[in-house]
């Protein structure tokens, strides 16, 4: 079944891991709203004045938005149109290309405006960028859509001892008790309770990122965290120790946690046992979140920076939030219908934590050198 879980995530690229390119015959329209008086837009102006002259099967049209503010409900037909929130629409330039929006102008937009227009004009955006990663292979990051990275990001962001011990141990004391409703009360409350903190957490990330925008010194210091982070988890491969999450690996705070656990067992009324449980459930996620925190803050700096609608950055964020409690689904199915204890391996916990540190590593680097590498189409 374990060997099952890493075919799967093959899958998932190879599923996820197209783009599509279409041919134009028509001329391809920009539409650019500016202000006479902002420094941004007349580099922008500059800019668009070039790839005129580069592509000559695209049409920029231009709104002006100060001296002539018939403009602006133009401009606001657009935003709604592409489903701008509304924390980016007081903001000019905005340029909006048949598939994407961008507010804000400087060097990392224009190579985003420009790999859009390719894209739409069936050139080609990115060259191949193929690494090999540990039991993945050979992977070219420059086709995978955002769906694929979400179902691997989140799948992996769940495989570490740090997201997945305090369930083990709790299956393993209600198993005891020889009672499937237990289980189901308590173990699915704990993963309940577990996946909402979760989607909180990220939800505040992803919103921090829409709210401070476009701004490059954001993307390389979210690089640079990443580059630190992924060194850091390879640290941990290197210096591997059987254990659980180092950042509660102390006795008494294992102690502590665990009489918890053993509470929960002794009969007590159910909204008790519920109460208990999700207390239990969001006191330890905030003690460990640190652990995996890597994955999350790159991934919500990734999503905030592609311009899909409010609903659809949501719809993402929980689909990840599924794909990181995909562990323990598998550990609370396998232990409700068979009464019997399944976990993962020190030997998965390992190698799972080299497979992230590679790939947030990775990551970090292509947000501080390569940022276009991470838009999808």
């Amino acid at each position: 079944m374990k060997k099952l879980i890493f075919v799967f995530l093959i899958l998932v690229f190879l599923f996820g891991s197209s783009r599509f390119v279409f041919a134009q015959t028509e001329k391809i329209e920009i539409n650019f709203f500016y202000s006479a008086i902002c420094s941004h837009c007349k580099a922008e102006e500059k800019f668009l004045d070039e790839l005129e002259k580069k592509y000559p099967d695209i049409e920029i049209k231009r709104y002006e938005v100060i001296y002539h503010p018939e403009n602006q409900k133009i401009l606001q037909e657009f935003q709604e149109k592409y489903k701008v929130p509304e924390n980016e629409r007081a903001y000019v330039p905005s340029t909006f290309t048949p598939t994407k929006y961008f507010v804000g102008f400087n060097d990392q937009i224009a190579k985003e405006i420009e790999n859009c227009l390719k894209e739409c004009l069936g050139v080609g955006t990115v060259s191949s960028q193929k690494i090999k990663i540990p039991i993945f292979g050979e992977v070219d990051l420059s086709k995978t859509s955002l769906l694929a990275l979400t179902a691997i990001l989140g799948t992996l962001d769940g495989f570490n001892p740090c997201a997945m011990w305090v369930l083990v141990v709790l299956i393993s004391l209600l198993l005891t008790l020889k009672s499937r409703k237990k289980i189901a009360l308590v173990g699915g409350t704990f993963i309940f309770a577990e996946g909402l903190l979760y989607f909180l957490f990220m939800t505040a990330w992803l919103n921090a990122f829409l709210f401070i925008g476009h701004i490059s010194l954001t993307r390389i210091l979210i690089g640079i965290f990443g580059i630190i982070f992924g060194i850091w988890r390879i640290r941990d491969f290197i210096i591997w120790k059987p254990g659980v999450c180092k950042v509660v690996d102390h006795s008494k705070s294992q102690e502590k946690i665990f009489e918890r656990m053993k509470n929960l067992l002794k009969p007590t009324a159910v909204p008790a046992t519920i109460l208990g449980t999700i207390v239990l459930a969001f006191g330890v996620n905030l003690v460990e979140f640190f652990c995996s925190a890597g994955f999350p803050v790159m991934y919500t700096k990734i999503l905030s920076s592609q311009g899909i609608g409010t609903v659809q950055y949501y719809l993402y964020l929980f689909l990840y939030d599924i794909f990181y409690m995909l562990d323990d689904f598998i550990i609370f199915g396998f232990a409700f219908f068979t009464l019997n204890r399944f976990g993962f391996s020190d030997k998965y916990n390992k190698y799972s934590t080299l497979v992230a540190g590679i790939l947030i590593l990775i990551l970090g680097i292509l947000l501080i050198f390569k940022p276009e590498i991470l838009m999808f189409g």
